[in-house]
């Protein structure tokens, strides 16, 4: 007898535990039958202390029972007919919604039978644990659902704090890190092959920043669910820490049966997530790591699978990564060279360079480009791809960036005092800087410290590092241009930035990327571009320097096209500024 036979019959009913058809019509002594067990069944659904709903197939609540309606804070009456979203959050609703419609199209969710621990809300607004075991079924007509529902707040309270700190994760309920490596040890040392896997949230940071840290939160809960009904029975999952999880998979030590579940955790981020009404699309980095192969210990192999996670976000993200041993050497090397980078900062190793900007017509200078180098004491003078790639991936560029705005703002300083008209000085900004909260405070420090007037310092930033955080780039550009700052966008064309970009952003400058410099006079297509990025340019009031400019060909082209400025070895090579010193009277036309 289900809870919609009990509720015709006018009695209330107990929750089946499992899927139900309901057979041809009783007869007449069956139906005498069915109706005492009705009432048997309801004074047992009223006696129990577990709380018991079913719905009907429009989500509507058909009958609880006493211990329900008192969880809940209602009269019993209160909640017959209602919607069932009256005991769930406002945050959740959405994601039940889809998950009862799919129930009642007849997918199975493999819940049934499966207690799952998730949060109600009572009348009175206040959220609270449940432990939930759902049920469906099906009476010939129609299907419906229900559910035994236990409060499991004293049990939550009463479990150990220090236990439960010690092994498991308190926001999302999963392991931590500890317990994790605690199971892939016991794994390891039985002798099984281990997969692990390590999943990254691309872009949640953002999510944290623009919605804050209670979308945050509840979008850390949702993953926590979803991932481990995307992975195979036996399967551990633990959240590490910030918006990083990890997956055990004891007994897989396949590597292409690998790839195919970290593709399964992937399409866990397929769906967007709907949280507080908003609708996030994220997507997922994983990193996996096989054993015995990428490890013979359980400390090895989570850091196999690190490394390979770090491959996958290198490029953007989106991506997946198996370990090979090459990324460990790669990662050794890096480690060995920010090392060797933060003693050569120490050491004044480090200086800048300066490229001269100069105007086509008259070829007069009216800018310089500050550009890095390494002055290494066995290797000698290294350019900036020995070293950038491994520099801008750490810690270290906010500190080496900083004292290079410092240093050319006061190189600036000086050649200014030396030039008989104004001369800008142009400086790289890494990644890191751009997105620093302090950046505004940082520049004005530099050029209050040299004297420096802020119409005179450019900060220079490539199209793709501006478009990666668009938000937090534009209110980091605005604020420089409120003090002065000029902004140039580097590299131009060779990203991803759209025409519109060049509106939304407060630039002062546009650099043609030297791509398309090279072959101008033998390629239509590039010529082509450059002029329309000249005149586009132009119409928006931004000034245009073309780069890499080398022969009096490419220059007499540019002159023709209407660009007005140009860097590049035919005006000079970066050098240092003793030798710019010397060489400035000529190039400010003396």
């Amino acid at each position: 007898m289900t809870l919609d036979n009990l509720e015709r019959e006018g009695s209330a009913g107990a929750v089946c535990p499992c899927n139900i058809e309901v057979g041809p019509p009783a007869s007449t002594g069956e139906r005498h039958a069915a109706g005492v067990d009705a009432i048997v069944a309801a004074n047992f659904a009223d006696a129990t202390k577990l709380a018991l709903i079913s719905v009907d197939p429009r989500g509507q609540i058909r009958f609880v029972n006493r211990a329900a309606a008192v969880l809940f804070g209602y009269v019993r009456e209160e909640m017959i007919g209602r919607p069932v979203e009256i005991i769930i959050p406002e945050r959740l609703r959405s994601s039940h919604a889809r998950g009862f419609a799919r129930a009642m199209a007849g997918d199975e969710l493999n819940l049934g039978g499966k207690a799952v621990e998730v949060y109600a809300i009572r009348k009175d607004g206040a959220e609270f644990p449940i432990e939930l075991t759902l049920c469906a079924w099906h009476d010939g007509r129609k299907m419906g659902a229900g559910a035994v529902i236990k409060d499991i707040t004293e049990r939550r309270e009463r479990d150990s704090r220090l236990l439960r700190l010690a092994s498991q994760d308190l926001l999302t309920g999963l392991h931590n890190r500890s317990r994790f490596v605690e199971i892939l040890k016991i794994e390891m040392a039985a002798g099984r092959p281990a997969t692990v896997f390590i999943v990254d949230i691309d872009g949640f940071q953002d999510v944290n920043d623009t919605h804050g840290h209670v979308v945050g939160d509840s979008i850390l809960q949702s993953v926590a669910v979803r991932l481990p009904h995307r992975l195979p029975a036996g399967a551990e999952v633990a959240r590490f820490g910030g918006d990083e999880f990890a997956v055990l998979l004891p007994n897989l030590g396949d590597r292409a049966a690998a790839t195919a579940v970290a593709e399964g955790i992937r399409e866990a981020f397929a769906m967007p997530f709907e949280v507080g009404g908003q609708i996030l699309d994220l997507s997922a980095s994983i990193g996996v790591a096989v054993s015995p192969l990428d490890g013979d210990d359980a400390d090895e192999l989570v850091a196999s699978a690190d490394l390979a996670l770090v491959q996958a976000k290198s490029g953007g993200g989106r991506a997946l990564r198996m370990y090979d041993r090459a990324m460990r050497n790669e990662a050794n090397a890096r480690r060995a060279l920010r090392d060797e980078l933060l003693r050569a900062l120490r050491s004044r190793e480090l200086v800048l360079y300066y490229q001269p900007q100069v105007h086509i017509a008259s070829g007069i200078i009216f800018g310089v480009e500050a550009l890095i180098r390494w002055q290494h004491p066995q290797r000698g003078l290294l350019l900036p791809g020995a070293f950038l790639p491994a520099l801008e991936q750490s810690s270290l560029a906010l500190e080496i960036g900083w004292w290079t705005l410092d240093e050319a703002c006061r190189v600036a300083a000086l050649m200014n005092a030396a030039s008989p008209h104004a001369i800008k000085m142009g400086v790289n900004l890494f990644p890191a800087q751009l997105h620093a909260p302090h950046l505004s405070a940082k520049v004005s420090e530099a050029l209050q410290k040299h004297g420096l007037a802020a119409g005179l310092l450019e900060l220079e930033v490539t199209e793709t590092i501006a478009l990666h955080d668009d938000d937090r780039s534009l209110e980091a550009m605005e604020m420089l241009r409120k003090i002065g700052v000029g902004i140039a966008f580097d590299d131009f064309g060779t990203g991803y930035a759209s025409l519109s970009s060049l509106q939304r952003y407060p630039l002062t400058t546009l650099k043609i990327d030297r791509g398309f410099i090279s072959d101008l006079a033998t390629k239509p297509r590039d010529a082509a571009i450059t002029r329309a990025l000249i005149a586009m340019s132009r119409e928006m009031g931004l000034e245009t320097i073309a780069e890499g400019i080398e022969t009096l060909e490419q220059e007499a082209f540019l002159h023709s096209l209407g660009c007005p400025a140009a860097q590049g070895y035919k005006y000079g090579k970066p050098m240092s500024f003793e030798t710019l010193e010397r060489v400035l009277p000529q190039l400010c036309g003396g």
